[in-house]
């Protein structure tokens, strides 16, 4: 009697439920269908969604390109300008030696350069001397330099030797026919301040005089 009891317990509910689904205009059919519709929905949804992330990797990757040829151009744009200046200095340097503006002939001190050393009061001078429309000859001399400023608030004047490093040679001697460079270590003493250097070239060739230059003391000075 319980067994039957039971089942029909149990049937009378599935009746039951299967009455309110029908009340419910609930068809199994047709919700097996939606869910098979919906699965190839989702996975159509998927297939595109797979599609435009292949598409933006495709655009990455073209922006980068794009990026990256940029910057070539840049950097060859860069270069190129860079050649052009230096052409153009080296031009107007020769055109200096061989045709002046002012169409004075001789000796000249045609560039000075000051920059810092790596050392504290270590500095670098680079001095270009040029033989200007006189080409027929070498010319010989040497290089007098003094540095003038105040040595803790006196005017004092320091020649070559008393700043060049104990290592390296006092005398600045050049000989050349149309330009030499130079690149000369000083190590100014400690607590002076320079204000003026003082530039004589001295010619030791007939014919050939020589000159007097003096430049304030400016680092990156040209």
């Amino acid at each position: 009697m319980r067994a039957a009891v039971a089942v029909a317990l149990v049937v009378g509910g599935y009746l039951t439920f299967e009455f309110g689904r029908i009340q419910a205009d609930y068809n199994v059919v047709d919700a097996a269908q939606e869910r098979r519709d919906d699965g190839k929905r989702i996975a159509e949804l998927e297939k595109q969604i797979g599609g435009l992330k292949q598409e933006i990797a495709l655009l990455e990757t073209h922006r980068n390109i794009d990026r990256e040829a940029y910057k070539d151009v840049e950097t060859s744009l860069a270069n190129l300008q860079e050649k052009i200046q230096e052409q153009g200095d080296a031009i107007a340097f020769y055109r200096g030696i061989i045709s002046p503006a002012d169409g004075q002939r001789g000796l000249r001190v045609q560039d000075l350069r000051l920059s810092k050393g790596k050392e504290d009061r270590q500095y670098h001078v680079k001095l270009v001397l040029v033989q200007v429309m006189q080409h027929d000859r070498s010319v010989k001399g040497e290089v007098n330099f003094s540095l003038e400023g105040a040595q803790d608030g006196v005017a004092t004047t320091y020649d070559l030797e008393q700043l060049v490093p104990a290592d390296e040679a006092s005398n600045w001697p050049f000989s050349f026919r149309y330009f030499q460079n130079f690149d000369r270590q000083l190590i100014l003493p400690e607590g002076f301040l320079p204000e003026r250097i003082n530039i004589e070239v001295r010619s030791r060739t007939k014919s050939i005089a020589s000159v007097k230059q003096s430049f304030l003391w400016k680092t990156g000075q040209s």
